[in-house]
């Protein structure tokens, strides 16, 4: 369908569909996932954080905490003790977020041997293709 025809120019779909790719690309970033998953069952310290989630570095961690946080999906309590303790929780958009995530993952693991079998399949079947790349 033509411009024309739906009334739509592509400046306004642009301006609608880049800030949603934004949040997709935000809370289903590696790191994000990994720290929703781990901060779901109550408040967690960020060396807890950084011991749950394999491979990552405190540096990550540190900025992917700040970013869910300026996303509103953390929030960030720091108590007055000696020294410091930090604690994240979710927030109720990211216990909405989780219970999502949890669907998504329960959907790949019903999937996952036919996803295998199918790409094993493609790869059979487009195996001179992918040679000449």
């Amino acid at each position: 369908m033509s411009q024309r025809n739906t009334g739509v120019t592509s400046q306004v779909v642009n301006a609608h569909a880049c800030p949603v790719r934004e949040v997709l690309d935000r809370v289903a970033g590696k790191w994000s996932v990994q720290i929703l998953v781990a901060a779901a069952h109550g408040p967690i310290r960020f060396t807890e954080l950084e011991r749950s989630i394999d491979g990552i570095s405190r540096r990550m961690l540190t900025l992917t905490l700040r970013n869910l946080e300026r996303d509103g999906l953390v929030t960030r309590t720091v108590h007055p003790t000696v020294p410091p303790r930090v604690e994240y929780e979710l927030t109720s958009m990211a216990r909405e977020l989780y219970a999502t995530l949890l669907s998504l993952t329960e959907w790949a693991e019903r999937h996952r041997v036919t996803i295998a079998e199918a790409r094993a399949a493609y790869d059979a079947e487009h195996a001179p293709e992918l040679l000449d790349v």
